[in-house]
């Protein structure tokens, strides 16, 4: 089998939702294979730092374990600037040889900020809070974006609803939710 014909890895649905004092990231367990679902209960989001930044990847889960490790020494480097650790560190994606061919994308997300970080050097931040990455993302955000003027809803309902919305229309998003919250 040529590479052009191995099957690719799928099943990502990240959401970042910031409203109010309250920030999530969600992200769904599952990964395919081609259209076999490999496992239902991967971790694709994490705290880093002292716990008081959340992030979730979409991509190889290899690279965004070395992405993950990047990303911490940074905020080491410049602790409670969130942004700056994210900028330094999508120079180095961006430049560094090694991790230049890492295939991931990140939410990263602070009480403060949320931004979408990937391997073109690109450190977005949303105007509304509200980030969607993986092959579900799209699904995800469009939710959270129609939820998000509820008043009787908070960012963690918000993300919940939203990615349960993403696995009922994503092939690749399951409803095994892991969200952190600060």
């Amino acid at each position: 089998m040529s590479e052009q014909q191995l099957p690719s890895w799928h099943g990502t649905t990240i959401l970042a939702v910031r409203k109010g004092d309250q920030t999530v990231i969600a992200g769904d367990g599952q990964v395919s294979l081609g259209d076999t679902v490999i496992k239902g209960s991967a971790r694709k989001v994490r705290r880093l730092g002292d716990g008081s930044v959340l992030v979730g990847f979409a991509g190889a889960t290899a690279d965004a374990f070395a992405l993950f490790e990047r990303l911490e020494s940074k905020l080491e480097q410049y602790p409670n600037q969130l942004t700056r650790a994210c900028v330094e560190m999508a120079k180095d994606w961006r430049t560094d040889r090694y991790l230049r061919r890492l295939e991931a994308m990140m939410a990263v997300a602070d009480t403060e900020t949320a931004l979408v970080l990937t391997g073109n050097g690109d450190v977005l931040e949303p105007d509304d809070g509200v980030i969607g990455i993986g092959s579900g993302g799209n699904y995800a955000l469009a939710a959270a974006r129609a939820l998000y003027d509820r008043d009787d809803m908070d960012a963690e309902a918000i993300a919940r609803r939203a990615m349960s919305i993403a696995a009922d229309i994503c092939v690749y998003t399951n409803t095994n939710v892991t969200l952190e919250k600060l």
